[in-house]
């Protein structure tokens, strides 16, 4: 394709983009697709030749579109926000068409030095002090496998330089919560730690935090059995019930214990761009590592996370590799992006977060939060003053989990498996109708419902919508 070629078909795909987003609300939430039906609708070999770029469109339209679950959609309220603003849109566009090779400061000083500049940026805007210094990952998973690393060579006096985890005499211990995401037990996993040294440490019953005391008593415990305890992962927003773990008293424990603690706020951390929400992380300035996503609620496209750690020295001597062919004249004076996680080459990603910041701007990304997090208050009210409706977890952020508990024929309210059974089957009938989209999840070994709020297109409207489908399929 010439670049005369691609002016011509990018214009097409531009003006495409456009209808797409403005006709989502038109489209089904949930994709209206059997298992391999969009496979099967491609053809089983490559192509031969060159296709027009009419042909790939039209595959593009009636193919893929009906086999996407709208996360943009206003009525999606499933797992978390995955905004992709439209400014952030023009600056993947922009990253991916110059192509660039992020291996070393020499290969592209733009990438790196813009990246530090937004890095620094959302460090100013959410509140943190100027002793963070942070990297854009893919994802807070990669960021959770690194921060893990970085533990694990912290407990062991850097094993990876002599005979690794096997040389130890002791395991290394890491705690956290049930609450936590799936991410943090699989980074535990492949960090080397294994599933049988992950505590999970007691809960609030009703918050769902992690106690502190509980975590002290687990440590302690793991000493007196010749256990070295490693790391801490601490949830500021858990992905099933938006818990809170208290930051500043586990904070305590593990400098006191000089534990690495990791504070994962995947998606709570667009919310510290309100100055009103930081209370929910107070104690942060006291963690080694921390990482949220500005692609969830905040609304910079996939893939964009955001990493940060205070010891920098203690990040590049456990990520560092210097292959010959790398060095420059620059070294030492520069940062190398390659020394501070897993990956050698990288996208130029921070341009996402630059176009979103700049043609946005921060006041626009706060004005929203606010009215999601008023629209969930709202909505929570609304819940519990409906009859065999309730709220089962706090409201912190935008996240709201309710539960329906009907009668049964024998005029004694559903329970166990009974009521599970009624949850599942009317979600999936809301769900399956393309109407609106939620997500289930089991809280306390019972299934309940999340309805997160937060799409960029997600107004009160929507939710006084949801509201009447909720009403709709209970009622039978």
């Amino acid at each position: 394709m010439t670049p005369e070629e691609f002016r011509k078909s990018g214009h097409e795909l531009i003006d495409w983009i456009a209808d797409y987003r403005q006709r989502i609300s038109e489209l089904p939430v949930r994709a209206q697709v059997a298992p391999g039906e969009v496979r099967n609708a491609l053809p089983s070999e490559p192509p031969e030749s060159a296709e027009s770029f009419a042909s790939v469109m039209a595959d593009l339209e009636s193919i893929v579109v009906p086999g996407i679950t709208q996360v943009q959609h206003p009525m999606h309220y499933g797992w978390f926000p995955s905004n992709a603003s439209l400014s952030s849109v023009l600056g993947d566009i922009a990253s991916s068409g110059m192509g660039t090779l992020g291996i070393s400061w020499e290969s592209c000083p733009a990438l790196t030095e813009v990246e530090q500049v937004v890095c620094d940026w959302l460090r100013q805007l959410t509140g943190l002090s100027e002793n963070w210094h942070g990297t854009i990952h893919d994802t807070a998973s990669t960021a959770c496998v690194t921060a893990m690393i970085l533990a694990r060579e912290k407990a062991s006096d850097l094993s990876k330089n002599k005979g690794g985890l096997t040389a130890l005499n002791a395991p290394l211990i890491v705690y956290s919560t049930k609450q936590a995401h799936s991410s943090i037990a699989k980074a535990v996993q492949l960090a080397g730690f294994g599933n049988d040294n992950l505590r999970y440490i007691e809960e609030d019953p009703y918050t769902r935090a992690m106690k502190p005391e509980a975590l002290a008593a687990a440590i302690s415990e793991d000493r007196a059995a010749g256990k070295i305890p490693a790391g801490i992962v601490c949830s500021v927003g858990a992905t099933g019930t938006t818990a809170m773990d208290p930051v500043d008293a586990i904070a305590d424990i593990a400098n006191a214990e000089d534990v690495w603690f990791h504070v994962d706020a995947a998606m709570a951390g667009s919310a510290m761009l309100l100055p009103e929400c930081r209370h929910l992380w107070e104690g942060v300035e006291k963690a080694d590592s921390m990482s949220w996503n500005p692609h969830k609620w905040m609304g910079t496209i996939l893939d964009t996370a955001l990493f940060y750690v205070r010891d920098v020295e203690h990040l590049e001597r456990v990520m560092s590799t210097s292959p010959s062919y790398l060095r420059s004249t620059a070294d030492g004076e520069v940062v190398q992006y390659r020394d501070w996680g897993i990956p050698l080459g990288r996208r130029f990603r921070a341009l996402k977060l630059w176009f979103h910041l700049r043609l946005d701007g921060p006041d626009t990304i706060r004005k929203r939060i606010r009215r999601d997090l008023d629209n969930a208050q709202w909505f929570k009210q609304q819940i519990e003053s409906k009859e065999g409706w309730e709220v089962l977890a706090p409201v912190d952020l935008q996240t709201v989990c309710i539960l329906h508990t009907p009668l049964g024929s024998d005029g004694v309210s559903l329970e166990g498996e009974a009521l599970d059974q009624h949850t599942l089957a009317w979600v999936d009938k809301i769900n399956s109708s393309g109407e609106a989209f939620m997500s289930p999840s089991i809280l306390d070994g019972r299934w309940m419902v999340r309805v997160s709020v937060g799409v960029e297109g997600t107004e009160r409207a929507h939710l006084e919508r949801l509201i009447g489908l909720l009403e709709n399929a209970t009622s039978d």
